[in-house]
This record gives structure tokens, sequence and C-alpha cells, in this order.
């Protein structure tokens, strides 16, 4: 079976958590006899098509770009062209230049959206967008909430409970390159034998302002690793509170992410805002045994780490409360390890790329043959 991605960044040339739900998706289903291709925008799409780690992508220019939103006239007819050649078309949401591609060409193929995230930023842009979103989601065969959590808060999928199931993201830690032995003491001897670790594109609504106020006052080791829009006003805002615990890596290599992460104590995820949907940076030290602390904000960063079982959830945009977590843990290193494996049990359990490969496997199949009973019924209409 053919499945096309259709979605308007990918890993190739942009590393956010959708991109890397599209590609762990990609790598994992081919176990299940799906073939994945993925169709994306590029400011330099040459060459227009590639293979990237065992798969096809195909990439059109972008010619613009509005309130996060990008748009490319070449992209509807490559669109229109690679969505008839497969069997089913995988949207990624939200993307509003898409929800009009689908539309303008008269997409026709069975038809599965992964519902990322509600539009929590443009709340004025949404309600122009409105009826087209709607419109749109009327339209696909499928929905796929990416947690329970969201399924229940989302004021959109409210709307859409029979026609959506709730496949979580999973992540295969095969993908991820051992450190090596000299990778892991250098990190040691840099950094030290106990820290916290951020993990996760410098964003507005990763609540790292919140991270640096629990700091203060203490002396524990904060690593952030990953750069982004705010990330000098990040540095500034630590500098000016004097907070010499706190170290900026910026970008490393994914062996250094892995050392990292294996020499971690502890994760902290303080993302205040529901445009965090699922927390792939949590899932990470979940796989790697690591306990978490991370905010209730009603999406799925409360499906992965379960306060209490797997590490501590706080009030959103609390520096107290978060504070008297990482104080928590600091404090108790038996009740880390014990949190620490449980986490880990819950990713094998939950969590692993296998069984979302085969989720969405199973998932295609259905939409594949209600589609063709629709149709089936449809000739014997007429």
């Amino acid at each position: 079976m053919r499945v096309l991605h259709f979605y308007k960044t990918y890993q190739s040339e942009s590393y956010g958590g959708i991109e890397q739900t599209i590609y762990q998706l990609c790598k994992c289903s081919s176990a299940s006899g799906i073939e994945s291709e993925v169709l994306t925008l590029s400011d330099h799409p040459e060459p227009a098509e590639l293979m990237y780690e065992g798969h096809k992508v195909h990439r059109v220019k972008l010619d613009l770009q509005i309130a996060s939103t990008g748009f490319s006239f070449a992209a509807l007819k490559r669109f229109a062209q690679l969505a008839a050649e497969v069997d089913v078309v995988h949207y990624h949401f939200p993307w509003p230049f898409m929800d009009l591609a689908h539309f303008v060409t008269r997409m026709n193929k069975p038809s599965v959206v992964t519902y990322h995230s509600d539009i929590v930023r443009y709340k004025t842009l949404l309600q122009l967008y409105r009826p087209l979103m709607h419109r749109f989601l009327d339209s696909v065969d499928a929905i796929v909430a990416t947690s329970p959590n969201y399924l229940q808060t989302s004021s959109v999928l409210a709307g859409y409970k029979d026609k959506t199931q709730v496949i979580p993201i999973g992540l295969d830690k095969d993908n991820y390159p051992p450190p090596s032995a000299t990778s892991m003491e250098e990190w040691r001897k840099r950094i030290g034998p106990r820290f916290f670790l951020f993990v996760g594109v410098i964003r507005y609504y990763k609540g790292l302002h919140i991270l640096l106020d629990a700091a203060r006052g203490t002396d524990y080791p904060i690593v952030i690793v990953g750069a982004g829009p705010i990330e000098q006003e990040l540095k500034r805002h630590a500098q000016e509170q004097g907070l010499g615990n706190v170290i900026f890596l910026g970008m490393v290599s994914d062996e250094d992410k892995a050392a990292l992460l294996k020499l971690s104590y502890a994760i902290v995820f303080p993302s205040h805002l529901r445009s965090e949907a699922f927390g792939i940076s949590l899932l990470e030290g979940a796989m790697y045994g690591k306990p978490m602390i991370s905010s209730e904000i009603g999406t799925g960063t409360s499906y992965i780490n379960n306060h209490g079982e797997t590490g501590l959830v706080v009030p959103p945009s609390d520096p107290d409360a978060f504070r008297r977590a990482m104080q928590q843990l600091w404090d108790n290193p038996e009740l880390v390890q014990a949190m620490g494996a449980r986490a880990q049990a819950r990713y094998q359990k939950l969590f692993t790329a296998r069984l979302m490969g085969e989720n969405y496997a199973r998932l295609y199949r259905d939409v594949l043959a209600m589609h063709g009973h629709m149709e089936k019924q449809v000739s014997l209409g007429a």
C-alpha cells in the first residue's frame, strides 16, 4: 500500500515534533507493508525528489509564508499528481494551505488526518479560517488524535468524535545512535554527574522563561539543548538573573543528544500553552528511563508523564511549583530511579514506533476498505 504524507516542512530541513512524527511513521510502517512518500515545501527544492532514510521525499518551492502557513502554487499540481498515484493520503494538521489544496485539486482518495494541535496563537485569523477547517475535517475519512487527553480537551475534536481515534506518537530507540564511551566521558566532565535536561526547539510556548525563573536561587545544573526564535532573549534573561547553573548548548549532534539523554538526571519540560500538543522530547526522556517534570496543560504531555508514576506534573506558569518539583527529585535519588523505570515501562507499553506503525497500517486499510464500499454503493445507486 502506498501512502502520501503532506505537510509544510519535513525532517531533511526542519526538525520539529510533527516532522519527527512523520519520519518515525515512514520508517516504522514499512514493516506492515506500507510504502511511504512525503510531499513538502522548501525554500531550496533542488533536487525536487530525494531518498531520505529509505523513503521518497518530494519538494516544491515555497512561495510565501503568512502566519506560519506556507503557500506554494507548484504544490497544487504536484499534490494532485502524487495523490492520484497512491492509495491513501495522510494529512498533518494544522496547515490551512493543505485544506485548500484538498479542495482545489478535488482529491478523492481515502484520507487520514493526524490532528497534531489546535490553532492557539492566531485567534483572529482562526475566525476567518474556521469554515474551511470544518469543511476539511468533515470531508476526510478518519481523524487521529495523538493522545486521549487532547481528544478530551480540544473543542474542535469534540465535533468529530465519531470519526476520531487515538494513536499515540511512537519512537524507535534504534534510530538513535548509541553514544561512544568517549562522548559520554567528555560530557560527564563538562557538565558533571547530575543535571536536569531540556531538549527542544526554543519557541514561545516551551515555557523556558518559567524554567529560568524556577532555577533562580538554586544550584541545580540545568542543560538546555536546542535553538529557536527566542534563544537570544532567554540567554539575556539568564544572564540578567545571574544563572550560572544554566547551560545553553544550542544544537548538538544526534549522538551527543543521545549521550545527554542517557547521562541526565531528569527531564524538565515547562511548556505552558496548548501549542505543546504532545511533547516528543518528554517521550525521548521516557524512552531513556528518565523521570520528568512537566506542566498540566490538558494535552499529551500529561499522557506521557503520569503524575506520581513517571514524574511530577505541576501547574503551568508556576516557577515556584516547578522549583519544588526539581528539589523533590534532586533530594530523592531512589524516587528518581523508580520513576525512571516506570517511565521506560510506560514507553514500552504505549509509545513504541512499532505499535504506532501497526495502528496506522490498520487504519489505512480500514479507510481504504470503507472508501471502496462507498464507491460501490454509489455505483449501485447509479
